[in-house]
């Protein structure tokens, strides 16, 4: 009853921060633009809180490592978050805007934590042969929050208004603070020489991504794949607007997208052994670059067809991800690793977001043949790798004795 338990209290918690992180993006759009009257604030504040994740991710992942309670740390973590979120909205329109955009750049040191950072603990909170179908449970909180994040800003902003929106969301995170704080704690451990520094196990965690095949190419292929899911996101508007007449349709296509992710990690929780974890990141990305190039036509039929099929490309490859993670980091480095994947892919759909505002303006087929062209290098650089043959009793094993009771 007691795993049943955390488990439950796992992923409400973590459901609760990631969807209360999805919504706060829109919210701070809205919230700028209703205050100073200016698009380029709202996006300066999420350019802020965005970017920002590729330095705080690793920190805060190495911090994970080294303490004896993580769950306190990422509390912490998690309200930090929350009060950057408030001290953002306080500040609009009343202190200048470089100051509120540095809050903003602050806050987003902590991205990392709301997901990496929880799901780094998954193997403390579930026995070793639970936790495939408790990896595909943790995706499909990603996916709800991708699905309900955006939608509950719009609809919070369109009831109360905008401020209402950055207030909702920084309520559902702190809403997910009892469920870290009680996250269960690390292993007592054996005495030994002196603790090595925060920056050598900075070192040592890059080194681990690296220097470890599977887990490289896995990162890798991810980064590169989330450029083009960012400049696709980036083009939605534009699509819907081709498509259906109306620049608001583009929700449509991404709320198609989340549902196709959802729905497909809902089927690999029931039947995680239909998972290859190794495989379907490859062949994730080949469905992605299908799916762009399917896109690109942006006929309104084929283009629905596109985000379903790009949301059963990209909600297994998320799955898939995590479980590589799961099965070759060290225990000691797992909070790092997770937390600097995290940090690599937000980076990255951050870079293909920004790259898909001009090259729509310039080709809406161009910029979704380019994203489509990104998972097809990321699918070679996925082949680039060759895994090595691993001998009885390798990384899946030592995950194994590392996260046994």
């Amino acid at each position: 009853m007691m795993k049943r338990y955390r488990m439950a209290t796992y992923l409400s918690g973590a459901a609760a921060a990631r969807t209360g992180d999805e919504m706060s993006g829109p919210a701070l759009l809205l919230a700028g633009l209703a205050a100073t009257g200016s698009a380029g604030t709202g996006s300066a504040l999420l350019s802020g809180i965005t970017l920002s994740a590729a330095v705080g991710g690793p920190v805060f992942g190495a911090m994970l490592d080294r303490t004896a309670r993580p769950g306190r740390l990422l509390a912490g973590a998690v309200a930090a978050y929350a009060a950057a979120l408030l001290a953002v909205l306080l500040g609009l329109g009343r202190v200048p805007l470089p100051l509120v955009v540095a809050t903003a750049v602050l806050g987003g040191l902590l991205g990392p934590a709301l997901a990496g950072g929880w799901t780094s603990q998954l193997p403390r909170v579930v026995a070793p042969e639970a936790l495939p179908r408790a990896n595909a449970l943790d995706a499909l909180t990603y996916n709800v929050a991708g699905l309900a994040g955006p939608a509950l800003a719009g609809l919070v902003a369109l009831l109360a208004g905008p401020a209402a929106g950055v207030v909702a969301s920084l309520v559902l995170i702190l809403f997910a603070l009892p469920a870290a704080w009680t996250l269960p704690g690390r292993p007592a451990a054996t005495p030994g020489g002196p603790a090595s520094s925060v920056l050598a196990d900075l070192v040592s965690g890059f080194t681990a991504i690296s220097s470890t095949r599977p887990l490289a190419r896995a990162t890798l292929t991810s980064v590169v794949s989330y450029v083009g899911v960012g400049t696709l996101v980036a083009c939605t508007p534009l699509l819907g607007e081709e498509a259906w007449g109306s620049s608001h349709a583009g929700t449509f296509l991404l709320t198609t997208l989340a549902a196709a992710s959802l729905t497909a990690n809902a089927l690999l929780a029931r039947r995680p052994d239909l998972l290859r974890p190794d495989a379907t990141v490859l062949a994730s990305t080949l469905v992605l670059a299908a799916a762009l190039l399917l896109a690109a036509t942006a006929a309104p039929v084929p283009l629905a067809a596109a985000m379903v099929v790009a949301g059963a490309g990209a909600g297994p490859q998320l799955t898939a991800l995590f479980a590589v993670r799961h099965r070759e980091a060290p225990e000691r480095l797992r909070g790092q690793i997770f937390t600097t994947g995290a940090s690599l892919k937000i980076t990255g759909y951050a870079v293909g977001a920004g790259l898909g505002g001009p090259l729509a303006a310039w080709s809406l087929p161009g910029a979704l043949f380019v994203a489509a062209g990104c998972e097809l290098l990321a699918a070679i650089g996925y082949l680039a790798f060759t895994a090595p043959s691993r001998p009885a009793g390798g990384a899946a094993a030592r995950t194994a004795a590392d996260t046994r009771p």
